[in-house]
């Protein structure tokens, strides 16, 4: 989960004040927007043929809860360099 705050009040522009592993709800550190440790984010909208049509889900993941959920997999993720 991003968390955000407004830069300026007139415009939108806005930079990422927070990120939250919405599977263990560590914090990950921000300086100047940027993310201090690896974070693995999804922001994905499902299309016509599923259940979920037109719905979007977005999440985040600490590096420790992204390998948990690796290893739950049946089919081993491709993995390069």
């Amino acid at each position: 989960m991003r968390q955000y705050r407004y830069i300026q009040k007139t415009e939108e522009v806005k930079a990422i004040n927070k990120i939250i592993c919405n599977q263990c709800g560590k914090e990950i550190p921000v300086v100047n927007g940027q993310p201090q440790e690896g974070v693995f984010s999804v922001d994905y909208t499902w299309g016509y043929f599923s259940e979920k049509d037109g719905e979007r889900h977005s999440f985040e993941l600490c590096e420790k809860c992204y390998d948990a959920l690796l290893q739950s997999f049946h089919i081993p993720a491709e993995i390069e360099g």
